[in-house]
């Protein structure tokens, strides 16, 4: 029998001191957020040139090396006016900023997207409709992207379209301590607008430490409601009514006249998006609405003209809490005490 003598030791060649890097790129839909984040992780925002051309076909193009990085790409697939984007546009160039990520041998890519559009076309609803949430899912992961950070999903199915990670962040800390700092749980009632927010309701409001209702609501067609009457109550009391979005308003409004129609005193909106389109900036203004104050968060930004009685809050510090975490294979979720799942 032969025995084979071990060989003698080698020494790798191959430097192992390697440090990560971590990089933060703002796509055009979120070039304000983007440079909070990076601000509040101390680190200068990544150069990237972004642009249309006259066509409407978009480019994208890292100015630096991204070699072995993780990079962060944050974009609300969200329309935004000042930089001339719709959503398609926003989801197109946050794909192609992946695409280019990882041909120039990223580490790791992950989409920070504060609001994720198509969001609410998550189940079919009639014959023959998309599940587009699903479709977008599976686009993002096509192009590369191994994580996915994104904030209070308007459901959370959304997040099996994946078979890549999703931290699920939520803005109800922020916006409870926004309350818990303007007035006394005690003047206060917490109303979801429907059956389906009644859970979040009912934690915003255990959050502040007040009572919560319920309104009755119906849609006949999309992007129309109807509300019915108020399960609770509300009677002398500033009625917070909480949502996940804001889009035309017209839910919202209808809402805030059946609570003062019950009794209440005032009536205050929070969601973490405003979309805010349509006509909704015709519709909120206190004169009009009944709105007292209408809080919302910075994932998505305002385009000109807004009402002054909206009121913003930041998402940064919490976005960049999770950035950091994830970078240093941190738990995320102990930024909330693992209460960042809502549903």
């Amino acid at each position: 029998m032969s025995i084979i003598e071990p060989s003698a030791a080698v020494t790798s060649t191959i430097p192992h001191d390697y440090s990560k890097r971590a990089m933060v790129f703002g796509g055009r839909t979120s070039l304000d957020l983007a440079g909070k984040i990076a601000a509040k992780l101390q680190l200068a925002m990544g150069d990237v040139t972004l642009k249309t051309f006259s066509d409407g076909e978009i480019y994208g193009r890292y100015e630096e090396s991204i070699r072995g990085a993780d990079v962060f790409l944050v974009q609300s697939t969200c329309q935004n006016n000042d930089a001339g984007m719709t959503p398609n546009d926003a989801l197109m160039e946050l794909m192609i900023m992946a695409d280019a990520a990882q041909g120039a041998s990223a580490h790791r890519i992950i989409a920070v997207m504060p609001w994720f559009g198509y969001a609410r076309q998550d189940k079919k609803s009639a014959p023959r409709e998309p599940i587009t949430a699903r479709v977008v899912a599976r686009a993002l992961e096509s192009v590369g992207i191994d994580r996915v950070l994104t904030m209070d999903l308007h459901a959370g199915q959304i997040q099996g379209f994946f078979t890549i990670p999703v931290d699920h962040m939520t803005a109800m800390p922020m916006l409870t301590q926004w309350f818990t700092d303007q007035y006394r749980a005690e003047d206060l009632v917490v109303v979801s607008p429907d059956a389906g927010r009644a859970k979040a309701a009912r934690n915003f409001a255990r959050k502040i430490g007040t009572d919560w209702a319920i309104m009755e609501k119906e849609r006949p067609a999309q992007q129309v409601a109807e509300i019915g009457y108020v399960v609770g109550d509300v009677k002398d009391k500033i009625a917070v009514i909480s949502d996940d979005m804001i889009d035309t308003a017209g839910t919202l409004c209808a809402a805030a006249s059946t609570v003062l129609d019950e009794g209440a005193s005032s009536v205050i909106a929070c969601a973490t998006h405003g979309v805010f389109s349509g006509a909704a900036y015709d519709r909120l203004p206190y004169e009009k609405s009944g709105l007292e104050k209408i809080v919302v968060t910075d994932t998505i930004p305002l385009r000109a003209g807004a009402p002054e009685n909206i009121t913003v809050l930041s998402t940064a510090g919490t976005l960049a809490d999770s950035i950091r975490r994830i970078f240093t294979d941190d738990s995320v979720s102990e930024i909330f005490a693992g209460e960042n799942q809502l549903f």
